[in-house]
């Protein structure tokens, strides 16, 4: 088990998207967010208290996390200065990056020396089956996304809280690592061999009472040439009843690729639709989650209205205004 509360490492983050690891435990689990350490230059802020790794330590700290998610998940040597010193400091380290903390030789004789744990939780600890495609019991949700990073996690979250509050059977089905560092479980869905990808979600969303939702939390897109792979795992391995489209309507090209646009809602709709059909055909869209974080409020509900009415769906914000209505939208199925 990770030891909590956090110290959050944001490193040298480019912008806050970068520390989306960290973000969401803040978001999820602040009781686990203790401070954030900052390097010099970064650009990322969780706006909770800026501790050195004395002070944190001083004040409960048991862990480390590294709360960036950089393109190729990579430890740079500047950040393995702040990190041996974690370590010598009393700290246990976790990392959902795929550079792993215990391959770095110098990090793992730091460790050993102090008696200290190194956490990797992109690492599958499972051999999954390959996929069979047979239907199971228990109802499925799934976010689909224009993009990576647009809200899909959120959503999932978002509406198996409502669900939970409403006293209804669900669960949110972490896959990849912000999930599990703030469930404590789930399946690190871009470590896994490709061949037992969708076996893996199959693993994960097992057969249920017929009244019991999975929120299963997405990965990439199918728009992304970098990370579509996994989203494909999703939507066959998950086997989804239904689907919530993502999206985050400030961005001017896909994540990490400028010369990419984003695809329409319905460019997403009329694609990820025929291939969930493939494993279900029963599966259904029920609703559109927007990721309003970068508007004002007013410019935000004139969006979603916006898109409501294009789409013919309820249309929210979850984690703004909460995930009510779509919520709703599975209790129709």
């Amino acid at each position: 088990m990770i030891e909590t509360p956090y110290l959050l490492f944001l490193g040298d983050a480019p912008d806050g998207l970068a520390a989306k690891v960290a973000q969401g435990i803040k978001d999820w689990r602040p009781q686990y967010a203790l401070g954030q350490y900052r390097m010099d230059g970064c650009k990322a802020d969780l706006k909770i208290e800026d501790m050195d790794l004395a002070a944190a330590k001083a004040a409960g700290a048991k862990t480390l996390v590294i709360g960036v998610a950089n393109r190729g998940g990579v430890i740079s040597q500047e950040w393995k200065k702040v990190l041996i010193a974690a370590l010598e400091e009393g700290f246990d380290l976790a990392s959902g990056l795929h550079n792993l903390l215990r391959d770095e030789p110098d990090l793992a004789a730091v460790a050993k020396s102090c008696g200290r744990e190194l956490h990797d939780v992109r690492v599958p600890s499972v051999q999954y089956p390959i996929a069979n495609g047979k239907k199971r019991s228990g109802k499925r949700c799934l976010a689909v996304g224009t993009d990576c990073s647009v809200g899909k996690m959120y959503t999932a979250l978002a509406m198996d809280k409502v669900m939970k509050e409403r006293g209804l059977k669900s669960s949110f089905r972490a896959t990849g690592q912000t999930g599990i560092l703030i469930t404590g479980d789930g399946v690190p869905l871009d470590a896994v061999v490709a061949d037992f990808m969708a076996g893996s979600i199959e693993y994960l969303t097992p057969d249920n009472d017929d009244d019991h939702w999975d929120m299963i939390e997405g990965q990439g897109s199918l728009f992304h040439v970098s990370y579509s792979g996994v989203t494909m795992a999703l939507v066959h391995g998950g086997q989804p009843d239904a689907l919530v489209l993502c999206h985050e309507p400030t961005r001017t090209h896909m994540r990490g690729l400028p010369d990419y646009d984003l695809p329409t809602l319905e460019t997403l709709r009329d694609t990820a639709l025929p291939l969930a059909k493939v494993a279900n055909p029963a599966c259904q869209v029920v609703g559109v989650s927007i990721n309003t974080a970068g508007m004002g409020e007013d410019e935000a509900l004139s969006y979603l209205e916006k898109v409501e009415k294009q789409m013919g769906l309820p249309t929210a914000d979850p984690f703004r205004q909460g995930a009510e209505r779509l919520a709703d939208a599975l209790d129709a199925i």
